[in-house]
């Protein structure tokens, strides 16, 4: 399965309450899918606020997804944990909802060996017959998966791409050692470019809720030859790219991109703690992003 150059990694819209606003969640998919162009979505990923969502909520949501998508791009259910049983339950649950793949993120907190990294995928991988994508960001989780775990792990039938939120060094050495087909995403916005100089097939993104249709092109470039072209609008980009992230005080995404989204008439709400709202002195420099 191709998920295209393009993944949204989707917050999730809450209300003045902090529920899930439905309405708004199909607005933004359509948004996202028609407006900013990505070929695939994550549902409950990091940006959707997962580690605060019920199980019934991430259920619902991959359920409600599916639906509205109507096939217009790939639905990606974010289903991983530190708990490899509680990930086989929710992945198997999502399988049957009809989600097209699962996004795996790295056990946290409980920091595992590689061979535990192992076969904890290679357990939930036996549990599903839909494709798995590894998703490694070890400055959240704590743990890094090696670059030899990741091409072992390519060679399970159904696992079939990562999102690496590691440096070039790291996904080069996955693109050359990995099984035929196994596909590699950058999980860094500001790396997209770098990213598909070595190899890696797209980008699973967060500034794609505001900059999709500019960050398609400067893809587009780069795969049709235009390399100078590509890397004059890759400069253009960057600002946005590292603001997002790089707000006066590093607020912990989604707030930055939420608070984006908000000034662009998408309703989608707040955070739920632990995660907080960004300041007025934040609104001010994320406004000042797309001035």
């Amino acid at each position: 399965m191709d998920f295209g150059t393009m993944i949204t990694a989707m917050v999730t819209p809450f209300d003045d309450k902090l529920s899930i606003d439905w309405t708004q969640f199909e607005n933004v998919m359509d948004y996202l899918i028609e407006e900013q162009q990505s070929d695939s979505l994550v549902i409950c990923g990091t940006t959707g606020e997962s580690p605060t969502l019920t199980d019934e909520e991430k259920l619902e949501s991959f359920q409600r997804a599916v639906k509205h998508a109507r096939g217009r791009c790939k639905i990606i259910a974010g289903t991983g944990s530190y708990d490899t049983a509680h990930s086989i339950h929710l992945s198997q649950a999502a399988e049957k909802l009809g989600v097209d793949a699962l996004l795996l993120v790295a056990p946290y907190y409980n920091r595992p060996s590689q061979e535990g990294l192992y076969q904890h995928y290679k357990a939930i991988a036996e549990s599903v017959n839909i494709p798995i994508i590894l998703y490694n960001v070890p400055g959240r989780t704590g743990v890094n998966i090696d670059p030899e775990t990741t091409i072992r792990l390519s060679h399970i039938p159904n696992i079939v791409a990562t999102k690496d939120c590691t440096d070039t060094d790291q996904l080069t050495q996955i693109i050359t050692g990995a099984a035929p087909g196994f596909l590699v995403y950058s999980g860094d916005d500001s790396a997209t470019l770098p990213a598909l100089a070595v190899g890696a097939r797209g980008i699973v993104s967060v500034a794609s809720h505001v900059i999709g249709k500019e960050m398609r092109t400067m893809i587009d470039r780069y795969l049709q030859g235009e390399v100078k072209e590509a890397a004059r609008l890759h400069g253009q980009l960057l600002p946005v790219f590292r603001g997002l992230f790089l707000c006066p005080h590093r607020v912990p995404s989604p707030a930055p991109v939420k608070h984006a989204l908000n000034l662009k008439g998408l309703r989608v709400g707040g955070v739920r703690l632990p995660l907080v709202d960004v300041t007025e002195q934040e609104k001010q420099f994320i406004a000042s992003l797309f001035a």
